[in-house]
């Protein structure tokens, strides 16, 4: 059994909640993962101070290993020189030093992938062919037997809410390309409240057997949810053994975080649950 913490949207600055990252933090100790997955916006302004508390924040983590991407709010909005010169400086400086990384542990490999645009779509993000050429060859090297996760901080699929929000464009063609690549699951941010899914329920792909486990992160430590999750936090804890994908749903409420929901998929290769 593999267990992994996926957390987004931490928001440092104003919005940030620090009894919620607190709450995070004994959530995290209580189920004991193997890995803590932080899909984007660590600040809210991209500011060195918020960077340095957020860095603060990750350290308190070790020894895990931590998987981390940019969010659109990690670049400067208002500093517009900077944002066109060096969007990510901060970022590379405090949290990670590359925009695109592959973290392998034992049983599984991650790969994630900076959609964070700051000179073309500043909100809205965008995925290159680039990278998508770095997930093929990371994944081409991963053991057969390997969960295959990417992260990324905009999203693939919109969450069915009617909020009307855009997943990233050309996602029809990513989500093909990374089925492809045989990825059981893509984990995200960006809406700020949470949806746990499959790829099928928006888009049917070439494979309309299995799809794509879609795990969104709500807002973990901010003030700034949206819809049902206005004004909460939220976070996911993922088991995986041979057979099967556990995303268990957590919300916190005046106690702290504590399990909300539970959703079971399949394991490639199976395509149903209880497959032996």
């Amino acid at each position: 059994m593999m267990t992994l913490v996926h957390g987004s949207d931490l928001h440092f600055g104003k919005p940030h909640d620090a009894a919620a990252a607190e709450d995070f933090l004994l959530a995290i100790r209580s189920v004991d993962p193997e890995v803590v997955v932080i899909s984007g916006d660590f600040t809210q302004r991209a500011k060195v101070t918020e960077f340095e508390a957020a860095r603060e924040f990750l350290d308190r983590l070790a020894p895990l290993p931590v998987v981390v991407t940019p969010g659109n709010h990690d670049v400067p909005m208002y500093r517009i020189l900077e944002r066109a010169l060096h969007p990510f400086r901060n970022y590379l400086a405090h949290i990670e030093s590359a925009l695109d990384t592959v973290t392998r542990i034992p049983g599984a490999t991650l790969v994630a992938l900076n959609t964070a645009a700051p000179r073309r779509a500043l909100v809205n993000g965008r995925m290159t062919s680039a990278q998508v050429e770095f997930a093929r060859t990371a994944f081409g090297e991963a053991a057969e037997d390997d969960l295959r996760i990417v992260v990324a901080h905009h999203h693939l699929a919109p969450a069915p809410d009617y909020e009307g929000d855009k997943p990233l464009p050309r996602s029809r063609h990513l989500l093909d390309a990374f089925e492809a690549m045989h990825v059981d699951m893509i984990l995200g941010g960006h809406l700020h409240r949470a949806y746990i899914g499959n790829s099928l329920d928006v888009y049917p792909g070439a494979d309309r057997a299995r799809g794509l486990v879609i795990v969104q992160s709500g807002t973990t430590t901010s003030h700034r949810g949206r819809a049902r999750e206005r004004e909460k936090n939220s976070f996911n804890v993922i088991r995986t053994d041979a057979d099967e994908i556990v995303v268990t749903h957590w919300m916190r409420f005046a106690g702290g975080f504590r399990p909300f929901s539970e959703h079971r998929f399949p394991r490639r290769p199976h395509v149903w649950l209880g497959e032996s």
